[in-house]
């Protein structure tokens, strides 16, 4: 149950987080892979440090949405994209 949580939000996440990028990257798919590898790595790390579960939903969530933006905002750099702001 967790692990597809997991998954999608990853894949929003580094799907997110690939859009505030610019240059030749990998792609919208790239991204949102790297966010769901990101996530499920993050989520894996703190259920084997013991705090995942039902009480720690809201910090597994929260640790989750940092691993992929980690793995897709270290991917981006790797590839020498760089972060721009959007004009309204």
């Amino acid at each position: 149950m967790y692990l597809l949580a997991w998954i999608v939000i990853g894949a929003v996440i580094g799907w997110g987080t690939g859009r505030v990028f610019q240059g030749n990257g990998y792609g919208p798919l790239m991204d949102m892979l790297m966010g769901i590898g990101g996530a499920v790595v993050g989520g894996f790390a703190l259920s084997s440090a013991g705090l995942g579960g039902y009480g720690g939903t809201i910090i597994t969530t929260l640790v989750v949405m940092v691993g992929a933006v980690l793995m897709t905002v270290l991917a981006a750099y790797i590839n020498e994209r760089r972060i721009f702001a959007r004009q309204l």
